[in-house]
């Protein structure tokens, strides 16, 4: 009598977090060997899967994060401040921040792993960055621009990364001149005269004067300025003169162009004569906050003491 082969159906079945394998077989009475064969390329399968969840978590564990610029302008020769803030990260061994302009070949400013990596930096910004190191964990990328220069203007982008994810934000950068000005009384014999005196500005900015009695009404003032150019050559030196002044009025001279504009304010009296001055930059990025210091009014986007004039 001659037996008929048995047939033995296998089916496995392999789960894994959001991976599933189905392999189904046939053999005739199926060896040891293959059992063996196939147990050991499950085992392989289950490895890889594994593997390959591991990396797809971490992976998808890098998000983006926010990354804010703002800036206000750059004031020739002092320093300025270039602000970017992120979301805090309190692993500083984590954090990177690098600092772009476009159409440098080179990096502006690098900070990783606490310290400067500046072997990339550009050499039209060597000794003149600086971040705030002991305010980086707290979200703080901003850059220090000493010596402001003209050709510091232009686009520059904040890169930051850390433990959390990378983000990006970039910032336009205007440079120039300006100053508060000086409003005193000038006596003579023909009348007394206002000056009004600036001594830095750029671009040429306009000047006009307001006159306001002390009862609020307007009293139209027309002024000779001059503009002399400073030895730099570059800034110019603002003089504004009013003339046939009356007593009991309050004068205000406004010197302004397109990056920040600044008043002097006088009031004279019969006894006595109050100034007072005011600057405010024009601010491309954000909303401006005020701060106040000793007879001068600063409008700023960011600390004064860094734009002092």
């Amino acid at each position: 009598m001659q037996r008929a082969g048995a047939v033995l159906n296998t089916a496995w079945v392999l789960q894994a977090p959001g991976v599933c394998f189905v392999f189904v077989g046939a053999a005739t009475m199926a060896s040891q060997g293959q059992v063996i064969f196939w147990s050991l390329t499950m085992v392989i399968i289950v490895l890889a899967a594994v593997i390959a969840l591991i990396i797809g978590f971490g992976v998808s564990g890098k998000r983006s994060i926010s990354v804010t610029a703002l800036t206000s302008p750059g004031n020739i020769g002092q320093s300025g401040l270039l602000g970017c803030t992120f979301e805090p990260d309190i692993r500083m061994g984590s954090i990177a921040i690098r600092w772009a302009k476009a159409g440098v070949a080179g990096l502006v400013h690098e900070f990783r792993g606490g310290k400067d990596h500046l072997q990339e930096q550009d050499a039209e910004f060597q000794g003149r960055t600086a971040v705030f190191a002991e305010q980086v964990m707290g979200g703080n990328a901003s850059l220090e621009l000493r010596d402001v220069k003209l050709s510091d203007a232009g686009t520059y982008r904040c890169s930051v990364t850390t433990s959390r994810g990378s983000g990006a934000a970039e910032l336009q950068y205007q440079t120039g001149a300006f100053s508060t000005p000086n409003v005193q009384v000038e006596n003579s014999s023909s009348g007394d005269t206002l000056q009004c005196e600036a001594p830095r500005w750029f671009p040429r900015p306009t000047v006009h004067w307001t006159a306001y009695s002390h009862t609020g009404k307007c009293l139209p003032r027309a002024a000779n300025t001059s503009y002399e150019l400073n030895a730099e050559n570059i800034t110019l030196k603002v003089v504004s003169l009013l003339h046939n002044i009356t007593a009991n009025a309050t004068y205000t001279c406004v010197i302004e162009n397109s990056i920040a504009k600044a008043t002097g304010d006088i009031k004279v009296t019969d006894f006595s004569i109050t100034r007072g001055t005011n600057l405010q930059l024009v601010n491309l990025n954000a909303e401006s906050a005020s701060s106040s210091l000793p007879a001068c009014h600063w409008m700023l986007l960011l600390p004064a003491c860094l734009l002092s004039v």
